[in-house]
């Protein structure tokens, strides 16, 4: 399932090691890059964060930013999805494009408002049903990830 221009997930400031090792699981799994911005709630040598990744390291495409600005001007053109509970979209009426990077925020605060609120057309949140607040950062991940691949045709023929 390799897509001429893979999705790249993007984690602004994780705090939680076996949040961020399941997501970096993941993009082993879907052949998406990682990227890492700003400071981390933790080491990278984790024993928690490489538990959760398992031995799959070797497969994941993992780079690491001091700020948002700074990935954005290394990709220029690109396009960049961000996720929130405050955003006025839903993912699933959203077309994704090979190539997006999604971007998710830290586990306590998410992103910030301000950057929502500057990028409306490309804000994305993930419905909540029932009185339970949020939902785990791995799982957000790999829900948006996975519809993301589906609406581009990568997951056709596995």
């Amino acid at each position: 399932m390799a897509l001429e221009k893979p999705f790249h997930i993007v984690l602004v400031e994780p705090e939680i090691p076996p949040n961020t090792g399941n997501i970096a699981r993941l993009c082993g799994a879907t052949g998406t890059y990682l990227h890492l911005v700003g400071k981390l709630g933790f080491s990278t040598d984790d024993r928690y964060l490489k538990r959760a990744g398992l031995d799959y390291w070797s497969e994941v495409e993992i780079d690491y930013w001091p700020d948002l600005a700074s990935l954005q001007e290394a990709n220029p053109g690109a396009r960049f999805v961000y996720t929130s509970k405050k955003a006025a979209k839903s993912y699933v009426g959203f077309r994704f494009e090979p190539g997006d990077f999604i971007v998710f925020g830290k586990e306590t605060k998410g992103l910030p408002e301000e950057l929502i609120d500057a990028h409306p057309e490309s804000a994305v949140r993930i419905p909540i049903i029932g009185k339970v607040r949020s939902l785990n950062l791995s799982t957000s991940a790999g829900i948006v990830l996975y519809e993301a691949l589906r609406q581009t045709g990568a997951l056709e023929g596995e």
